[in-house]
């Protein structure tokens, strides 16, 4: 029998190691070239790993939870389903006999299939039939994170998955890999959670939202005055290591303005209703990134970068605009290439993808690399402003507050009176070494003038 086993490879960057999340295969399962075979964890995101083999699968060599180092063997696979299958006949004879008798050398339907009680029933398609149990073999494939076959293969393989597998572990629910590993975090038993998708999977809204219950409801799943202990490790480690090296190597400088946006909330009241738009979720973000990218072009030093080794300032003539994310793994700042050169619409739809990849936390590494400027959206938060860190190879990051109503003195002389307006502070953190505070403050005022007035921004 031939059998390969596949390496934990480098799914980019340089990346060293990663913690498996959450198997899709079990032992005996018939896999092809490209179907996933398992979720895991980089100090990037979390990525799911296609086989480069077909076959069968012989054995699991990584338990989840468990970080590995890159090259590590994670799966073996073979061509053969009877050597997969010759554990379970093992196990499956009387553990008394001594000569095995042909009844005991093979498993009887009863003992080798799972009750209804510890298994969640199998689909027609789940069943590997005679026609599947024994593939053709195929060459090896390059290892590819793309193309993973058809939505219907996709549907067959997510139904083995909550079948055999989950029923061993015991669970029989269905979850995304990112809501899993917030369970373990969280010490809660995924069996006890309630979803809110119709199609049952638990996500990770449904553990937030069972962690930010009220007490009474959790009484009994922590003692009062208890304490919890996490592994500083993934993707929140390279975050906290990240910022140290900012915040201890940059001499940063923080300058803020508070602004009136009544007219960027107009204007996102009206794109939302626009045709061009309809795709897309509108909110002052979109307006803040475009008048951010318009700042740009009359102070281009904001989008530099110190090379200290080189001792050389690198300008760049491009510019791949950061969105700070929160995600359940710690923060995220995945970038939007060549923001500068999108149009509005362009830029809305990007910023809703990054978006909402990320709080997936399976935003690929390229898409976290090579930002040349970041915005740090904390409004939502109802926190009305801050001094950001700057992310690690930029010189310059911006912090939007929250936009509240707020009265504010209009006109001037004998018409100055006082109205209720939209208020919203903006603060920019820059790179003291070669941005000087006329150059910050020069372009945090542009941010303000298009934000205050989005149509002063044709003149830029």
């Amino acid at each position: 029998m031939v059998t390969s086993e596949f390496k934990l490879p480098d799914v980019g960057e340089g990346l060293t190691e990663a913690e498996i999340v959450e198997w899709h295969v079990a032992v005996g399962d018939v896999i092809k070239v490209n179907d996933p075979v398992c979720d895991i964890e980089t100090a990037k995101s979390v990525v799911e790993l296609p086989s480069p083999y077909a076959g069968v699968v012989q054995e699991l060599l990584v338990e989840v939870g468990t970080e590995v180092q890159v090259g590590t063997p994670i799966i073996r696979i073979g061509d053969s389903v009877e050597a997969s299958a010759a554990p379970a006949e093992a196990s499956a004879a009387p553990a008394e006999a001594s000569a095995p008798s042909p009844e005991a050398s093979a498993p009887s339907p009863e003992a080798s299939a799972p009750s209804p009680e510890a298994s969640a029933p199998l689909s027609e398609a789940s069943v590997p039939s005679s026609e599947t149990a024994a593939p053709e073999p195929e060459t090896e494939q390059p290892l590819t994170l793309v193309g993973y076959g058809s939505k219907e293969d996709a549907v067959v393989r997510r139904t083995r998955t909550v079948s055999a597998p989950a029923a061993a572990a015991g669970t029989g629910v269905l979850a995304k890999p990112t809501a899993r590993k917030l369970a373990r975090d969280l010490g809660v038993d995924l069996a006890t959670v309630t979803p809110e998708r119709d199609d049952g999977v638990i996500t990770t809204a449904d553990l937030e939202a069972l962690a930010n219950a009220p007490a009474p409801s959790r009484e009994s799943a922590a003692p009062v005055g208890g304490e919890r202990r996490e592994p500083i490790k993934g993707l929140r480690k390279q975050m906290g290591q990240a910022m140290v090296d900012s915040a201890f190597t940059l001499p940063h400088v923080t300058v803020w303005t508070t602004v009136d946006v009544t007219r960027t909330s107009e204007l996102v009241a009206g794109l939302k209703v626009n045709r061009d738009f309809a795709e897309i979720r509108v909110s002052p973000l979109l307006i803040v990134a475009k008048a951010t990218l318009l700042a740009m072009r009359r102070t281009p030093i904001i989008n530099t970068w110190w090379d200290e080794a080189a001792q050389e300032i690198v300008f760049k003539d491009y510019v791949n605009l950061g969105i700070a994310a929160a995600t359940p793994r710690g923060l995220q700042v995945p970038n939007m290439k060549g923001a500068d050169r999108m149009s509005l619409v362009e830029l809305g739809a990007a910023i809703n993808e990054l978006t909402a990849t990320a709080r997936t936390g399976k935003t690929p590494p390229a898409d976290q690399t090579g930002g040349t400027f970041t915005i740090t959206n904390i409004g939502p938060f109802g926190i009305d402003g801050g001094a950001p860190i700057i992310n690690p190879g930029e010189s310059a990051i911006l912090s939007v507050g929250a936009i509240k109503r707020q009265p504010w003195v209009v006109g001037e002389g004998d018409d100055e009176h006082i109205v209720p307006r939209d208020v919203c502070t903006l603060a920019l953190s820059f790179d003291h070494r070669h941005i000087d505070g006329e150059a910050g403050s020069r372009f945090l005022a542009d941010v303000a003038r298009v934000v205050s007035d989005p149509a002063t921004g044709l003149l830029f």
